[in-house]
């Protein structure tokens, strides 16, 4: 007879799924399991390991040990890396998170950078995963997205460029499914090196892979991929179950095979015509990369491309788009879908839209309606993402949440700030995520690029604004790259001459963004910023140049006036 000391549950329902693991374990010919006595005794064969049957008692969220001292483990064994997870390692000392249990729901961003902090902080950790490990941006969102763009990018200046006069253009010919293998092996290195091998790496980590949902506000059942339930008892937890493409109930949509972002990544096929349904990141940066690769492309903009944002930035992709031979539909709805014979219908209250493919990306909805999150009282806004304070706690005691499953902006970056930040909170910290100089990209080309304060957001929130729109005409790298597309436009306060603001349309935005979200930061005004030095022909010397406009006409500057 073998007895194990348990610690953690809660009640009898405790016991029983407890014995239910326990027995599952080759070997155990039978379990006895007692809450009120916090043990278990089992019948086994000889030479069952106890490193499994401690395994699987902590793969539940609960922590055990051999009740009589076992003999000396191998070094590095399962049972060593158990003993570390209930206290038994001397490592951990001094972390206010030492000995303390929590579940981590998703393996995303926001869910990886949460789990690693925790353990830092001296948890240990039980990662629950539904599908692919990694979440959405290494797999189906930005490594992927940004892959395939990139391909298309070069595809368009084999066919296309500036310089054509002098180095005449040999269009290329697109081999999909050799770059969608090209992409697809990358994704997969990059998942395993900065994920699975993580995980793999960290013996204070648990995964299980299934689908979880509350029982209760200290509980998680489990229902795992290869079958059976587990409960997952945690002291804290943190929800980062992220978000999935949201379709608009246009009639006859649910019926046919269109597309959304992650069946266009993943296919292998270009279709010779191409409708986009949506009018802002993912539906645009798609859209054009289609287009560079061969589709001809119809975008149906339910008002204006980016109407979210300042009007210049919708207007200067729009002209961009167009001048590409990208067919933009402004203020269009679709009103019917209909799909035969190989072709989709698109009824509009202009005209009809025909293509061979569709891809639906009106945005991105949270991954939180099948978590049972009223019985753990986590409440949800009318879009179904959790409410959040700015330390990412719920407004349920011991549970926070992260990332795009949240009403935070949908960045990751942002998701991973957040999960680290939740995970300081969860072991006794009190830190917050502060997104008032929050930078976004948006990877057409030309670039969107934004950060702070647009004219209308200031104007909202009662402050007067002083702003400057600087063509790409008047920056010596855009004249040098023979690409004058887009513009850098700084948003001031009038009172104080304080940057609050920039949004920028250039090649290469995004790289210039980060140096605008620092000096906002820094509460730089436009003439300290003007007064800095900038490397001459950079794009990003394109910030001092728009800040120079406060003051002067920069026409009349020479080429690298300081």
């Amino acid at each position: 007879m073998t007895q194990l000391k348990i610690t953690g549950m809660t009640c009898d329902s405790c016991a029983t799924h407890v014995k239910e693991a326990l027995e599952n374990v080759p070997g155990v010919q039978a379990a006895e399991v007692s809450y009120a006595k916090g043990s278990a005794r089992l019948t086994i064969e000889a030479g069952t390991s106890p490193d499994a049957l401690i395994a699987a008692v902590a793969g539940l969220g609960y922590r055990a040990a051999l009740a009589d001292a076992p003999a000396a483990p191998v070094p590095g064994g399962l049972l060593d890396r158990v003993k570390e997870w209930v206290g038994g390692g001397d490592n951990k000392a001094g972390h206010i998170g030492d000995g303390m249990h929590i579940a981590v729901i998703g393996s995303g961003g926001a869910a990886m950078a949460a789990a690693l902090k925790a353990v830092e902080q001296g948890a240990r950790v039980t990662l629950i995963e539904r599908g692919t490990i990694g979440g959405t941006c290494v797999n189906v969102g930005c490594v992927p997205s940004k892959i395939m763009i990139r391909a298309a990018h070069i595809a368009h200046l084999r066919r296309e460029s500036p310089f054509d006069g002098g180095m005449p253009p040999t269009p290329p010919t697109i081999q999909r499914e050799r770059l969608l293998a090209q992409q697809q092996a990358r994704v997969d290195e990059l998942r395993h090196a900065k994920y699975e091998g993580i995980l793999e790496s960290t013996p204070a980590i648990t995964v299980l892979h299934g689908e979880a949902r509350f029982q209760d506000g200290r509980h998680i059942t489990v229902r795992m991929s290869n079958g059976g339930e587990r409960v997952v008892a945690f002291d804290r937890c943190l929800i980062a179950t992220g978000a999935s493409p949201a379709i608009p109930p246009i009639p006859g949509l649910k019926d046919a095979p269109y597309w959304t972002s992650t069946e266009a990544l993943a296919n292998d096929t270009l279709p010779e015509r191409l409708a986009v349904i949506g009018s802002s990141v993912v539906a645009l940066e798609l859209a054009q990369a289609f287009a560079r690769l061969g589709s001809q492309v119809t975008i149906l903009a339910r008002s204006t491309l980016f109407f979210r944002e300042d009007p210049a930035i919708g207007e200067a992709i729009t002209a961009a788009f167009r001048a590409e031979g990208i067919e933009v539909l402004d203020h269009t709805q679709a009103s019917q879908v209909a799909y035969a014979d190989g072709e989709f219908v698109l009824t509009t209250e202009h005209r009809e839209v025909r293509a061979d493919q569709l891809l639906v990306a009106t945005g991105r909805a949270p991954n939180t309606r099948s978590l049972n999150l009223e019985v753990a009282g986590v409440e949800v806004n009318a879009q179904g993402a959790i409410v959040i304070d700015r330390g990412m706690r719920t407004s349920a005691p011991h549970i926070y949440a992260a990332g795009d499953c949240t009403d935070q902006p949908q960045f990751v970056y942002v998701a991973a700030a957040a999960g680290t930040r939740a995970a300081i909170n969860m072991t006794g910290g009190d830190v917050a995520l502060d997104l008032t100089a929050m930078p976004a990209v948006v990877f057409t080309d030309p670039q969107v690029a934004t950060v702070g304060y647009s004219e209308a957001e200031a104007h909202h929130d009662g402050i007067e604004t002083d702003s400057r729109l600087l063509t790409l005409d008047n920056v010596p790298r855009a004249l040098a790259n023979f690409d004058t597309r887009g513009f850098i436009k700084l948003v001031a306060d009038a009172g104080s001459g304080r940057l609050i603001g920039v949004q920028a349309v250039a090649p290469g935005a995004g790289e210039l963004i980060q140096t605008a979200a620092l000096a906002i930061r820094s509460r730089m005004t436009v003439q300290e910023l003007a007064d800095q030095l900038f490397p001459y022909l950079t794009m990003v010397e394109g910030l001092k140049l728009a800040a120079q406009t406060f003051n002067k006409d920069v026409k009349q500057l020479s080429c690298c006036a300081g």
